[in-house]
């Protein structure tokens, strides 16, 4: 079942249509998207995101989520919900629940059919969750992560590029090693 529809639907009929949809839907506004597939080097960089962050939450108090937990954003007359590629929550919403408010990390694997989108759109209705702290956005044609991180003033832009560069995460007490986020992904030469 697809629930993208050409006439708006309400919030609620979005979240129940979605938990039977055989196919995964963002939420804009009124309006259901669905989403395409992923390559298998955009899920390994995932994936492999979500394999650090695990290791290095264990007994900590936030943990990470995969790409099957929306994250709600309000917006007063434009809600959305998205499925980000990866995020850390510290403060989870009801087990219940089938999205997330508070992430503190919202991770997009990029490509070039979706730069524009996560660069744009997605980063710019991150930015205005509370909660968040650092948005990874993750290449998969080469070892490199820029990283949006709040400061007092906004958020400022870090570029990590090679496989030896971390990511440091103080907000989490986590860092990412790019060798590790990349493991197993072959990079052309």
């Amino acid at each position: 079942m697809s629930i993208t529809k050409h006439v708006p639907i309400s919030v609620d009929e979005y979240l129940a249509e979605e938990l039977v949809s055989d196919v995964k839907h963002e939420y804009l506004g009124g309006y259901a998207y669905a989403m395409a597939g992923a390559t298998n080097v955009h899920n390994r960089v995932a994936a492999n995101l979500l394999g650090v962050l695990h290791a290095q939450l264990r007994g900590k108090p936030c943990e990470p989520f995969n790409s099957d937990t929306k994250v709600r954003i309000e917006q007063a007359a434009y809600p959305r919900f998205y499925y980000p590629d990866g995020m850390v929550v510290c403060d989870p919403n009801d087990p219940e629940e089938t999205f997330q408010d508070r992430p503190v990390l919202i991770a997009e694997v990029i490509s070039e059919s979706t730069r524009r989108t996560d660069d744009g759109e997605k980063r710019s209705a991150y930015q205005t969750i509370p909660t968040l702290d650092v948005y990874l956005v993750l290449e998969t044609e080469s070892p490199c992560v820029t990283v949006h991180r709040r400061t007092s003033e906004g958020f400022e832009i870090e570029l990590y590029e090679g496989i030896d560069a971390v990511i440091p995460l103080s907000t989490i007490e986590a860092e990412v090693p790019l060798q590790d986020l990349y493991e197993r992904v072959q990079f052309a030469k």
